[in-house]
């Protein structure tokens, strides 16, 4: 039956329609009902060979399914889930589904269509795959496109191209033709049907200053505005300040050597830190913006900083987690000013083990701010300042730490950055480099000392809390890695051996390839994540480990902050009341995804502002001479990887120096007349031939290339 038909079946009045909606949704979210054709409800059968997941579409056609483990309906599947792990669905079988829904499939042996011989048919013979039996809950509640009318006929285009090509259109706003818009899917029953929205806001015009980066903030969903609700309780947490009261019972650290080191542009500042030598080695004290005691649980602040559970940084913008009156006032740790933190006080040995430690409520009052560039010219200096030589000390301390650190096997995967400049009408300037100084790495040690000890006490103590975990690497994740590594001419050993994999990194650095190798070691990695279980974090080598450092940007560093109330040296009278383990399974998924979604993001305007930054230079506004480093070698020509943007363009085999180049079989070298050769990480100058941005792609010719 469908609703109607049930509401009259089962005598439910018209005021209650609504209630029996909602018992219906209920139903078929946790799939004990199933909506079929025409809307039409029937109760579930049995759920063998039937499984819950995520759907992921591919640009190449079809779709893979990744069920949920912790799902009832997959565990009464009767199917092996370490075998289902990843499940392929054709392009015939994906029904309605949009690409991330959370779907029903019933796994089935292929067969090809009947009448059939294509490729797309016998892709997929002979293997078990997925066919997507219901839709539980569509993961996009709105989409980004643009509107477009053809006489009568009136429709969005959207702009991920792994949705439907076009959907019809009802309502428009008064939308012009061309002008980017939202919209929402207001129906789709069968997949033969062109899917009917609805648009909802109407962003602009594509070539409109901001206009870009408003589609992506609103393509990924991330929240732009605070509810009036939210900014009234911030307003009441900002006037509450630092009462008497807490200044009582918080250890009192206003008169020691306190300090920040920050980019010269943040206005965030959540932690800093305090260095003193000592007999046996050093004492850090490590202080964090105390977020949790002017954010409550449960309050509006905290469903809000929940739902959005991070800060995300656009290429030109921040969309804090919380309003400017908590993160850049009174919870910023801004010098000359007192203010509340969580402190790490530990004690380090003169070979960077850390010794002891306790956790306490504490009082600053930051004695300078420094910019990175300030304190990487301290360090490069002498001087009487105390407060510089506290700068000196500290780089002392962090140099034995980082070498114990990767002395116990952490992997050093930095990778170069750029930063794109922009002028005030959002239009790309140039690219600076990101120099990681001893400066940086003087506060990453800090930090992540402060994150282990922290992470060691709520797992001693047993407390609900939040973890950073990086699981370890598949072995055949590793060997596929191996190979690439074997491509570009190196020996990688064992690399199920982390000293091997060690010895790798050591072994590429400065080579041309070593951002392709790292890129390749990186893709081979499982990706960090939040768990409420303590499984340690691989490539930092670490047993134990935790976000503890970053309260103002991240919701899990709040849910520690809270977490350890217990534990500290100076608790609180009434310490928060821990949400349960099941809550926090939740919370550490949910975060973990808009993490994801926020690094998303924030690529995605990267790469917009550097492809605007290549048309200029295409077009001649801008200078800029191009060189760059073979990464993938395919018949057709090279990816290479530009070194003044760091992003990769396709060099085709016509647009290579004049000569009959070809692949050599079985090789990643082209071999042209005269033994001249290209080959996989090699140097090459270049010229644009092409940059389309709509599609975000560079097309490159070589002009010249190291001879090898």
């Amino acid at each position: 039956m469908n609703k109607s038909e049930l509401a009259r079946s089962l005598d439910v009045k018209s005021g209650e329609r609504g209630e029996m909606r909602k018992a219906l949704d209920s139903l078929s979210h946790a799939g004990e009902i199933i909506m079929g054709k025409r809307a039409r409800y029937s109760v579930r059968a049995s759920t063998k060979g039937r499984l819950i997941g995520n759907i992921k579409f591919l640009a190449k056609g079809g779709a893979l399914f990744f069920p949920d483990p912790k799902d009832e309906v997959n565990l009464q599947a009767g199917l092996d889930l370490d075998k289902y792990q990843k499940i392929m669905v054709p392009s015939r079988f994906t029904s309605v589904a949009l690409d991330g829904d959370k779907v029903m499939i019933q796994v089935t042996k292929s067969s090809p269509q009947k009448g059939r011989k294509d490729s797309k048919s016998k892709r997929f013979r002979d293997e078990e795959i997925g066919k997507i039996i219901q839709i539980i809950e569509r993961k996009r509640s709105t989409m980004i496109g643009q509107y477009m009318r053809r006489g009568k006929f009136q429709f969005v285009q959207p702009e991920d191209t792994l949705l439907p090509s076009s959907m019809d259109v009802t309502h428009t706003l008064d939308a012009k033709p061309g002008q980017v818009v939202v919209f929402k899917l207001i129906k789709w029953e069968n997949s033969w049907d062109t899917p009917l929205c609805e648009i909802i806001q109407i962003v602009g015009w594509p070539e409109d200053p901001g206009v870009d980066i408003l589609s992506v903030i609103h393509k990924h969903r991330l929240r732009k505005e605070f509810s009036e609700e939210v900014i009234a309780e911030a307003e009441k947490a900002h006037a509450l300040g630092i009462p008497e009261t807490e200044l009582e019972r918080r250890e009192d650290w206003r008169k020691r050597q306190v300090f920040t080191i920050d980019p010269f542009d943040a206005k965030d500042f959540d932690d800093a830190i305090s260095v003193e030598k000592t007999a046996k080695g050093w004492q850090l004290a490590v202080h964090i913006a105390d977020v949790s005691f002017y954010v409550q649980s449960d309050s509006e602040l905290d469903k809000e900083a929940v739902q959005r559970g991070n800060s995300t940084y656009l290429v030109d913008r921040v969309l804090p987690m919380l309003p400017e009156k908590l993160c850049n006032d009174i919870c910023s740790l801004r010098p000359q000013v007192d203010r509340l933190t969580k402190c790490a006080v530990i004690d380090i040995a003169e070979n960077g083990e850390l010794i002891d430690w306790y956790l306490c409520d504490a009082v600053i009052h930051s004695q300078r701010r420094f910019t990175y560039e300030e304190a990487q010219k301290i360090l490069d200096s002498e001087s009487d300042d105390p407060i510089e030589n506290a700068v000196r000390e500290s780089w002392k301390m962090a140099k034995v730490l980082r070498a114990k650190r990767f002395e116990d096997g952490s992997l050093d995967l930095e990778f170069p950055e750029v930063k794109v400049i922009l002028d005030d009408k959002f239009i790309p300037l140039r690219v600076d480099k990101v120099t990681h100084s001893a400066s940086h790495q003087l506060i990453e040690e800090c930090m992540l000392a402060a994150n282990e000890v922290v992470a060691r006490s709520l797992k001693r103590r047993r407390v609900n809390s939040l973890y950073r975990i990086h699981e370890e690497p598949s072995v055949d994740k590793l060997l596929e890695f191996s190979e690439l590594a074997k491509a570009h001419g190196f020996t990688p050993g064992d690399l199920s051996n982390k000293k091997h994999v060690q010895q790798l990194i050591q072994d590429i650095k400065g080579h041309p390839s070593e951002m392709s190798i790292k890129i390749g070691l990186l893709k081979s990695l499982k990706r960090a994540a939040y768990s409420v279980e303590g499984l340690g974090h691989y490539g930092l080598g670490k047993q134990d480990y935790c976000h503890f450092t970053s309260p103002i940007r991240r919701y899990a560093d709040l849910v520690v902050h809270r977490g350890i109330q217990s534990l500290l040296k100076n608790p609180p009278a009434k310490p928060a009341i821990l949400p349960k383990k099941a809550y926090l399974e939740e919370q550490a998924d949910h975060i973990s995804e808009t993490e994801r979604t926020s690094s998303s993001a924030e690529t995605e305007t990267k790469r917009m502002k550097l492809m605007e930054l290549m048309l200029m230079v295409f077009k001649g506004e801008i200078e800029m001479k191009l060189t760059g480093v073979l990464t993938e070698c395919r018949k057709s020509g090279a990816f290479v990887e530009i070194d003044q943007i760091h992003q990769r363009g396709l060099a085709k085999i016509e647009d290579f120096p004049k000569g009959n180049w070809k692949l050599e079989p079985g090789t990643h070298k082209y071999i042209a007349s005269g033994g001249r050769m290209i080959a996989l990480g090699q140097k090459v100058s270049l010229e644009l031939v092409l940059v389309d941005t709509s599609r975000q792609l560079i097309d490159l010719r070589i002009t010249k290339f190291e001879v090898m």
